[in-house]
């Protein structure tokens, strides 16, 4: 068995849940992120004057949680002016991949690297946290993220303001359909959110300090209160996740042409189940290898690209 260095915690959570219910289940966190000097809104704006523009976006942050994504409203600032007029600019703005940043990539993967330890693992790769990628969250008062799933696991860390944040079982396809999870993927983000959903949801409120954890593809929308916002969504994505990605891929299409694919969801909570007990076995210190999925249709090479090209025009995460 190997011996696990400790360190510091960044994140907990009460009940073991890092270990009872991680992967699989939503559950909510605490952080020390709150306060940190790179999540303080001057050090965002100069991140936000550094960033690429096609790594930032931003609009009106007075939306529908079941938004027509070709019907919001924008906001005639610039990305420096909309962070530091954040509390008056009526925005929401996302500041893409800061792990592009090294200052950043470090506290990315220094958070992740405690819960790794938590879960008795030494490394990021131990624990299956690959691909990590950073989202910077900046909302003006009282603003809305439409309801949406995200492709990847996350951390949600809350640094400041009041955060509603709402979130659906990716199993109920009464609420998601596998169509709707594959258009989501390879067209736009947004989902069609109906009110008789609300009693199936998970609310977890959030202050500074607080966040939760948000499992793969679990749907969810997101209000701010009466103060401005700044959060963080501490990604990445499992070997067993990619292939699940690639899956959806193909099947949309497959789907495209006239094939309905209607077993996708009940392959990807087997996979995720399966990955659990990957990484159960790792936590005993069984450093056997295992292949998760390894049915998974493999996309050709050009699919692939095609994949990432139509992500990059819209099937970027919200939160």
């Amino acid at each position: 068995m190997n011996t696990v260095t400790e360190i510091a915690p960044v994140i907990t959570a009460a009940n073991e849940a890092l270990r009872r219910d991680f992967p699989l289940k939503p559950f909510a966190i605490r952080h020390k992120l709150a306060g940190h000097p790179l999540l303080s809104l001057p050090r965002i704006a100069q991140l936000a004057a550094e960033l690429p523009r096609d790594l930032i976006e931003y609009n009106s942050g007075k939306v529908a949680i079941s938004q027509d994504p070709d019907a919001i409203a924008s906001v005639d600032l610039d990305p420096v002016e909309v962070v530091k007029s954040i509390e008056t600019a009526g925005a929401w703005m996302v500041l893409k991949r800061v792990e592009n940043s090294p200052e950043y990539r470090r506290l990315l993967e220094d958070t992740l690297l405690s819960v790794a330890r938590a879960r008795g693992f030494n490394s990021l790769l131990d624990a299956g946290f690959e691909q990590v990628e950073g989202f910077l969250f900046v909302s003006s008062p009282n603003s809305t993220t439409p309801f949406h799933l995200d492709s990847e696991d996350n951390f949600f860390v809350h640094i400041h303001g009041e955060k509603f944040f709402t979130i659906f079982d990716n199993k109920d396809r009464a609420i998601v359909s596998d169509d709707e999870i594959e258009r989501s993927m390879t067209r736009h983000r947004n989902l069609k959110y109906d009110e008789r959903f609300a009693p199936r949801g998970t609310e977890f409120h959030l202050f500074a300090g607080d966040g939760c954890y948000v499992p793969y593809q679990w749907p969810h929308w997101v209000r701010t209160a009466d103060s401005y916002s700044i959060s963080m969504a501490i990604t990445w994505k499992t070997r067993e996740v990619r292939r699940l990605n690639d899956l959806h891929f193909f099947n949309s299409m497959l789907r495209g042409i006239g094939l309905p694919q209607p077993a996708a969801a009940g392959y990807a909570a087997g996979a995720r189940c399966a990955e659990t007990r990957v990484l159960s076995h790792r936590d005993h210190g069984d450093q056997t290898l295992a292949r998760v999925a390894g049915d998974a249709p493999r996309v050709a090479q050009d699919s692939a690209g095609q994949r990432r090209e139509l992500l990059s025009e819209g099937g970027v995460r919200r939160a």
